[in-house]
């Protein structure tokens, strides 16, 4: 079962993530209101995969995305961000997320761009 980490800071749309991906087979091994407890859940749980939003009340998504990639190089990391942020998210993708989600969003998308992103090979070392 592949282990995914939540992070957002609206209790709602951790909730409605949580049960999608729940729903659908993935375990959730946590979930983070923050930028600082984010960094510590992935560092601990060590998860498959983190969902992460774009703005935070610590700090913004792309600095806990160069946080976890300088610890965890090979973490796939998907950002959740709302309409009309393209900026960030094309400079996410460039620090090294795999690939982004749009709010408001469908089921069938994230579960969608979950799954692909999961069965992408990491790159031989």
């Amino acid at each position: 079962m592949k282990r995914i980490l939540i992070v957002d800071d609206s209790f709602y749309m951790r909730t409605m993530l949580k049960n999608m991906l729940s729903d659908a087979g993935y375990e959730i091994v946590g979930e983070a209101p923050n930028g600082q407890t984010a960094l510590e859940l992935a560092k601990e749980t060590k998860p498959d995969l983190i969902t992460l939003d774009v703005i935070l009340p610590d700090s913004t998504g792309l600095e806990v995305l160069k946080g976890i990639r300088q610890e965890q190089p090979d973490q796939k990391v998907i950002i959740v961000s709302a309409v009309g942020q393209e900026v960030i998210v094309n400079e996410a993708m460039e620090y090294g997320a795999k690939s982004y989600i749009v709010k408001p969003f469908s089921e069938e998308n994230v579960l969608e761009v979950v799954s692909k992103v999961l069965a992408e090979e990491a790159p031989e070392s």
